[in-house]
């Protein structure tokens, strides 16, 4: 009877209420009182290696030198060529930094470093950019004879740097005219993709019926290439003859042949715009350095 109670009360669903306490500690929370002690010391193993010690495979930043320049952009700086252009001379072994040949794109120039291009030593100069408001009888081309002086002149004394206009512009053009020694920029602005706006003021020698004026807003074919018209339209208060156009070329010779493609003779053209810059406040003849902000706005155009 002992016996078979005994176990009936071992085996029963209330045997482990009836089992008596112990003082002595369990195996098992003795672990759990140790568990936070190893843990913490695994903590500060790890944050003290993080401390001393640095990734085997990872090479040592090179500190960033001050005033540092990319190779084919201080070549560019220089007025040698453009930043694609210089590449091109960095691949093909021409370009050394003092006196040993480099052809590692995106080789970094530090200051006081001698960059030798094409057997001549560079040097950088400041970017300028010059807007002029020119007036009649001068040209931006050197080929058209005494009798016609060159821009060069309205601008001589602005800056020491070489500097060249963006586009071409005959003896009687008039208007905004772009002048900088940054190579990119005049590229930039020569290439038929290029994005920015021109408004030309023309004056022709009667005026322009409305279904040409419709024709010419749609847009038209010159010498096999198409010409895109953003917009086209008469001058408010101004006769017939006096009509305002915008499209992106920078070559005025394309808005001369646009009219004389419907048969009219151009008197007259005025650039009043040239990528977001106008003609405010610069009488004509005379010359400004554009801003920071505008610098900015073209090169993001």
């Amino acid at each position: 009877m002992n016996n078979k109670e005994g176990n009936n009360r071992g085996s029963g669903p209330r045997a482990n209420s009836s089992r008596p306490s112990s003082n002595k500690p369990k195996p098992a929370m003795q672990k759990r009182a140790q568990g936070p002690k190893k843990v913490k010391t695994i903590v500060k193993v790890a944050d003290t290696t993080d401390k001393v010690e640095k990734k085997p495979n990872q090479a040592p930043k090179r500190p960033k030198v001050k005033d540092e320049i990319r190779l084919n952009k201080y070549i560019s700086n220089s007025g040698a060529c453009s930043r694609r252009d210089a590449d091109i001379y960095i691949q093909s072994g021409t370009v050394k930094v003092n006196g040993i040949p480099v052809t590692e794109m995106g080789y970094m120039v530090k200051p006081g470093d001698v960059v030798n291009f094409d057997g001549a030593v560079l040097t950088p100069e400041k970017k300028v950019y010059i807007l002029l408001n020119k007036p009649k009888n001068f040209t931006t081309a050197l080929d058209e004879g005494q009798e016609y002086r060159n821009v060069l002149e309205l601008v001589k004394g602005s800056t020491n740097s070489k500097i060249g206009p963006i586009g071409r512009m005959d003896k009687n053009t008039t208007g905004l005219l772009l002048f900088t020694n940054d190579t990119d920029m005049i590229r930039k602005f020569t290439l038929p993709s290029q994005k920015s706006s021109k408004i030309y003021q023309v004056s022709l020698d009667k005026n322009l019926k409305f279904e040409d004026l419709e024709k010419i807003n749609k847009g038209l074919v010159l010498d096999g290439h198409r010409v895109y018209v953003e917009d086209v339209s008469y001058i408010d208060g101004e006769a017939k003859s006096e009509i305002g156009i915008q499209l992106r070329s920078a070559n005025v010779k394309v808005v001369r042949s646009i009219f004389e493609n419907f048969s009219y003779d151009v008197l007259r053209i005025d650039r009043v715009a040239f990528a977001g810059l106008t003609k405010k406040n610069l009488p004509r003849g005379n010359w400004r350095l554009l801003t920071e902000q505008e610098i900015i706005n073209l090169k993001n155009v």
